[in-house]
């Protein structure tokens, strides 16, 4: 009776989790409380949750969980393709999934934000996404992620050659590794959720992310270098799973997908406050900072815009056009 009763429930739930019936969307990233990724979560799930509301759809509500609860950017995308999580927020992981989203690891490639949305409209959506979607994932919006930095314990980067042999974190993607290999450095890829520790302890030596996620997982405690490269603009991506996404009701879906787009421009206006206001913080914080030879950098990059060229089917038509897409 007790196993007929638990398989009679049991298939219910199931029933109940695959019919698209209403449920909590829970959402997933690795940002810090107070970083860009906290605050562009927590905003969209607001817009999207009122508005599901004021459409007759308040049994359907977003959640959102930082600061890597439900895991780190590899395990996040699994877990999207599971079911098991609804939305994560990668940036440079995607590299990993498909080689398209290489073209925002070209080294000072993105100018500013402008030049970003231009390259958003023109290749993002007709070019990259697709390349998401046959990987088995639907990208509903492009956030931000942000201007990137080098963080050491070691000496000012002022050229290329000063990353020699430091050992710095980078996120999952060849061509973030690959980039510093080619200045000199020893670059190391780890889960951004044990970077602190590894700082703290020495394992490696420095970093580089966009100051919101310096400042909010409190890197400049154990730093004490900041050298202002700005080497990488990484967009973030709102992502969820092609095919449990596919069993959310269409009319949830488009409310959800258009809340996504629409705050886009709070995160860049965010972004763009943040930039100004942390690094002030940081060099309070007792962080030494320095502004970074960028032609230096720029001279230094031309062969991994080669390779992405060579490697990368429509590679060089890509970067022709998003450099093109800069005047």
């Amino acid at each position: 009776m007790r196993r007929r009763l638990f398989a009679t429930v049991l298939a219910a739930a199931l029933g109940f989790a695959l019919s698209g019936e209403a449920r909590e969307l829970k959402f997933g990233h690795v940002g810090a409380p107070g970083s860009l990724f906290d605050l562009s979560a927590n905003a969209f799930a607001e817009l999207a949750n009122e508005r599901l509301a004021e459409a007759g759809f308040d049994d359907w509500t977003i959640t959102v969980f930082g600061a890597s609860q439900l895991g780190n950017d590899k395990e996040l995308l699994q877990k999207l393709k599971l079911g098991t999580v609804d939305f994560s927020l990668p940036s440079t992981v995607m590299s990993s999934v498909a080689d398209e989203f290489g073209l925002f690891e070209m080294p000072y490639l993105v100018k500013d934000r402008a030049h970003m949305a231009r390259i958003e409209k023109e290749i993002f959506w007709d070019r990259i996404a697709p390349a998401a979607r046959a990987k088995g994932y639907e990208i509903l919006a492009v956030w931000e992620n942000g201007f990137r930095h080098i963080t050491n314990n070691l000496r000012p980067i002022n050229l290329p050659e000063d990353l020699k042999g430091i050992k710095l974190r980078t996120p999952r993607g060849k061509w973030r590794v690959r980039m510093f290999e080619l200045y000199g450095a020893n670059p190391t890829p780890m889960a951004f959720s044990e970077v602190f520790v590894a700082l703290q302890t020495g394992v490696i030596d420095g970093q580089e992310n966009p100051l919101a996620q310096i400042w909010s997982a409190k890197f400049h405690e154990v730093q004490k270098y900041l050298s202002l490269t700005g080497h990488v603009y990484t967009p973030a991506y709102v992502t969820v799973g092609a095919k449990s996404w596919a069993k959310v009701p269409e009319e949830v879906r488009a409310i959800i997908t258009r809340a996504a787009k629409d705050n886009q421009a709070f995160v860049y206006e965010t972004a763009a406050r943040l930039e100004t206001d942390l690094l002030g913080k940081l060099k309070a914080g007792g962080m030494q900072v320095n502004e970074a030879d960028k032609a230096a950098f720029i001279a230094a990059s031309t062969p991994i815009y080669e390779t992405f060229a060579k490697e990368v089917e429509g590679g060089a038509e890509m970067i022709a056009k998003a450099q093109a897409l800069a005047e």
